[in-house]
């Protein structure tokens, strides 16, 4: 009987290794690409703008949060560009800390076109105050504080208001949702927010019973394939520094 013998290459070989390496590491970076590369920040979007803040105190409190994030401010108008599509890879988070009122078509097009592709959203406090003449803003926060009277989807809301320097009771809803995992009923001393708007739509997070604020004051809900959170209270100084409002926003940020 003949027997045939074949002899592989070294470099067929290293060729055929290289393939089954590189389907592996594919295959990984399906699950986590973290695990390939080593573990890296988590890279969020600072939106502010339109508000006075205290940026130490705020930026401290951003930094409290850990090694895990990398944070960069940007200020509206300008902040409009990072929310074009070449410039969407540039971060994986987005938090929303401004009061901005003014914007074209095509930047209200570009900054709901990015929420809906999927770039997860932290809302804060008197960012519900924003963008007052465009009613899609709404849906991408899930509330609204109304400066004014106003009429939305046909129904009347009276303006909203608030009162600073509030102690409030916080007692957590839902306390199986990620953000809120862990974290037991809690006291800020903040500014309260009454008669605002919250779309029927979102999921409870926070409640209070505090007369001067509406009953729902923390919140969760989708805009297109993004997931948005919602947190009305991070007035200033002693929210920042309050370990549970830390916790939350970590949280939050974490996925």
């Amino acid at each position: 009987m003949t027997r045939l013998t074949f002899y592989i290459p070294d470099s067929f070989s290293v060729k055929i290794k290289t393939i089954h390496l590189f389907l592996f590491i594919s295959l990984i970076m399906s699950f986590n690409p973290k695990i390939v590369f080593g573990s890296q920040s988590t890279r969020v979007l600072v939106v502010t703008g339109g508000h006075d803040y205290s940026k130490n105190d705020f930026n401290a409190m951003l930094t409290s949060l850990g090694e895990g994030y990398q944070f960069s401010t940007v200020v509206f108008p300008e902040a409009f560009d990072m929310f074009l599509p070449e410039n969407r890879n540039q971060y994986d988070v987005v938090l929303f800390y401004h009061m901005w009122q003014t914007a074209t078509d095509f930047q209200k097009q570009t900054l709901a076109d990015c929420i809906a592709s999927g770039k997860p959203l932290l809302v804060l406090h008197h960012s519900i105050c924003a963008f007052d003449d465009w009613e899609e803003y709404i849906s991408i926060v899930g509330g609204k504080y109304f400066p004014n009277n106003t009429v939305l989807h046909g129904k009347a809301y009276a303006a909203s208001s608030y009162r600073h320097d509030m102690n409030i009771k916080i007692e957590i809803k839902d306390k199986t949702h990620p953000v809120t995992h862990g974290i037991n009923d809690f006291e800020l001393f903040d500014e309260t927010y009454k008669d605002f708007y919250v779309s029927p739509s979102v999921t409870s997070l926070l409640t209070t019973s505090e007369p001067s604020s509406t009953s729902v004051i923390g919140w969760c809900h989708s805009y297109g394939q993004a997931r948005v959170v919602t947190l009305q209270s991070g007035h200033d100084t002693p929210t920042f520094e309050h370990p549970v409002y830390r916790r939350l926003l970590g949280q939050r940020l974490a996925g």
